[in-house]
């Protein structure tokens, strides 16, 4: 097998056209809410943030939904003092400052709607850069689309905060082919951040041709599936509380033994560098043409300096074919039902 060649630091991207350049690996700080993931731990959260900026990773994602503007608030406090060592993603459009839009879930008993509309977004910025103690967000996110707002309305809000300097970078996401087309014909779209892992990649057929033609770059999230592709995550594991993995059918103890064995097939690139399961994963994940960075979720500063590492790594060419047989072997037509 040959060798997984190492790199002497993190590995940059360009996001788009926008001029930034960022890790390719994105911390990820749904988790840090604390909602869906069976509660949180404030210290441990900036701990894993600190330690993420000390590992390389400069791509920090949050959004005020994430706990209601809980990890909003751990990430502002955790890059006190480091604010130009971050390119900041946070993001719009669920909110619960009004009953505008449609209405999408409610969290910690608070009804929470999908709106774009333009007050609503300026509104939202200027919350997120309270709660994160900085006066720019780098990269700014439509975290889900609104049916009711047009995108034309939707960009313009996004290209007035960009004007008066409070984002540098727009992004979409959970966005449909045809919403990527609107938003481009409307201004600058620098970045999508769209669900993708090796059990989720229908954006390949979809959204990345298209970015690539615009030169839009693209971010992963839920590159491990929740966890389940990080190789710690056995059929024996038991969820609790209200973590949302506990009534997800992909969690199943038959699915879980899938990617058991999946895992084991994989092993030897593992073990032959001395790296994770989850490493490995990432590392494939990365190596995926158009896809520019990969957001990993931490909770502490373990896992945090792990998944960065990943981002120091470069598979060769026969070690992703043989990951991609593993794949389609044992992965495909996963049973999510």
């Amino acid at each position: 097998m040959t060798t997984l060649a190492t790199k002497s630091k993190m590995e940059l991207r360009a996001m788009g056209k926008s001029g930034i350049d960022a890790s390719v690996i994105g911390l990820g700080t749904w988790a840090m809410g604390g909602w869906m993931w069976g509660g949180g731990d404030d210290k441990a959260s900036i701990d894993a943030v600190r330690a993420s900026l000390d590992a390389g990773v400069s791509l920090i994602d949050t959004a005020p939904a994430y706990g209601l503007g809980r990890s909003e608030k751990l990430v502002g406090e955790a890059i006190k003092g480091r604010r130009d060592e971050v390119v900041l993603a946070t993001k719009c459009g669920l909110v619960w400052h009004t009953d505008k839009g449609t209405h999408f879930f409610d969290e910690e008993g608070k009804p929470v709607y999908r709106y774009l509309g333009k007050d609503s977004i300026i509104y939202e910025a200027e919350q997120s850069l309270r709660r994160l103690q900085t006066d720019y967000i780098d990269l700014f996110i439509t975290h889900w689309q609104d049916s009711t707002t047009p995108i034309a309305e939707t960009m313009d809000a996004l290209l007035t905060l960009k004007q008066q300097g409070k984002i540098r970078a727009i992004g979409i996401s959970n966005a449909s082919p045809e919403d990527l087309q609107e938003y481009v014909a409307a201004g600058q779209l620098d970045a999508i951040q769209e669900c993708y892992s090796m059990l989720d990649r229908g954006i390949e057929q979809t959204l990345l041709p298209l970015c690539k033609q615009h030169d839009v770059a693209t971010l992963s999230y839920s590159s491990l599936a929740l966890g389940l592709l990080s190789g710690k995550v056995g059929p024996d594991r038991v969820f609790e509380g209200d973590d949302q993995r506990l009534q997800n059918p992909r969690f199943s103890v038959e699915n879980r033994i899938k990617i058991q064995n999946f895992t084991k097939e994989i092993e030897p690139v593992a073990k032959a560098h001395d790296i994770s399961i989850a490493q490995t994963v990432i590392a494939w994940t990365l190596a995926q043409p158009g896809i520019t960075y990969a957001l990993c979720g931490a909770r502490n500063v373990k896992q945090a300096t792990e998944n960065a590492h990943a981002g120091t790594l470069q598979l060769a060419g026969d070690e992703i074919a043989m990951i991609s047989q593993a794949i389609d072997r044992h992965l495909s037509g996963f049973d999510d039902n």
